[in-house]
């Protein structure tokens, strides 16, 4: 049975863009920039078909694709709940009271921070924000959440007109530049082609503060997903990036980067051990040559998780609102 998600609202995990002025050679650093802008610019919009069949994706040289740090992607839930119990309850002993959170949520604290006091500190600060300048946030996803599966399915309306700001910003973040395809085995992945999301115009209407709050919303949207499946399949849950640059021309608008950069600046600390694998798609020819002096540009973190890929299906879509709609497309790409 095919079950189908559609969430156009942003969320996503970019890795912070490097601030040191020798990118790359001089003549292939512009470009480079936009490489990694296009990638901060990765919100993501889509739940789709959980009968896509991607298992533990390969990026073709035979490199086993890493998930968030301390487990494989597609590791049971079981065995690291095992051999993290100690920190896990650990974690579940300092929480205020009033506040609750599932063993997956708590497991994530514990595989970012092996140590006990590390995980115990990180927790305590991302528990600050959760009742505090977050708390609407927190709110209102868990609520969207609640009101669009209570059929069972999944109602996208529900979680869209209920994001922060969603009235101004759900114009410009469409299924046409991102779209979130869920694999069988439960891992997200989040397909962004950035160049087609009019930054400018959206900045223009909405503030900063405004898109970093939407950016957040979804990010805990997709947090509550990804860990209901790891709880409900077994298997612990990821995020998959895949970010195409195709159309990429232009650094996105400096507002723009400023919100993004404000929530991924948070997401570490707010959604530890959730990111899985990032993927770079269809990357320009001039910079092809180059791969091996992007990679360091990343945290070494995100290095771990990267790969550079060719993806022809998608740089023959006009849009991506075909992976949606058409499964052959959509067979094609994954």
């Amino acid at each position: 049975t095919t079950v189908r998600y559609h969430i156009p609202v942003s969320s996503v995990h970019c890795p912070p863009i490097m601030k040191s002025s020798a990118l790359l050679l001089s003549s292939a650093a512009p470009i480079a920039f936009l490489v990694l802008s296009a990638l901060a610019a990765a919100p993501t919009s889509a739940f789709l078909s959980r009968s896509v069949s991607t298992s533990t994706p390969d990026n073709g040289s035979g490199t086993c694709l890493n998930a968030a740090s301390g487990y494989k992607l597609g590791a049971k839930t079981t065995g690291i709940l095992l051999n993290n119990r100690f920190v896990v309850e650990s974690l579940g002993s300092v929480l205020p009271d009033g506040v609750e959170m599932s063993e997956i949520a708590l497991l994530r604290f514990a595989l970012a921070h092996p140590e006990r006091r590390d995980a115990e500190g990180a927790l305590k600060s991302a528990v600050r924000w959760r009742q505090g300048k977050g708390k609407e946030i927190v709110d209102a996803a868990a609520e969207a959440v609640a009101k669009a599966t209570e059929g069972g399915g999944w109602d996208n309306d529900v979680v869209r007109n209920a994001a922060p700001h969603g009235d101004i910003i759900n114009k410009y973040i469409t299924p046409q530049s991102v779209i979130t395809m869920s694999t069988d085995e439960g891992d997200l992945v989040y397909v962004i082609r950035a160049s087609q999301i009019d930054d400018k115009e959206l900045m223009d209407r909405a503030t900063v503060e405004q898109v970093c709050d939407y950016f957040l919303y979804a990010k805990e949207i997709h947090n509550l997903v990804a860990n209901s499946r790891s709880e409900s399949t077994g298997r612990m849950c990821s995020v998959i990036f895949a970010n195409d640059i195709s159309g990429v021309r232009k650094a996105p608008d400096r507002r723009f980067s400023q919100a993004l950069t404000s929530s991924s600046d948070q997401y570490e600390s707010l959604y530890p051990s959730l990111a899985g694998p990032t993927m770079i798609l269809n990357l320009p020819f001039v910079l092809q040559a180059f791969v091996g002096l992007l990679k360091p540009l990343f945290p070494k973190s995100v290095q771990e998780r990267l790969v550079f890929k060719r993806a022809p299906v998608l740089a023959g879509l006009k849009e991506l609102t075909p992976l949606a709609t058409d499964a052959r497309t959509k067979t094609s790409f994954v």
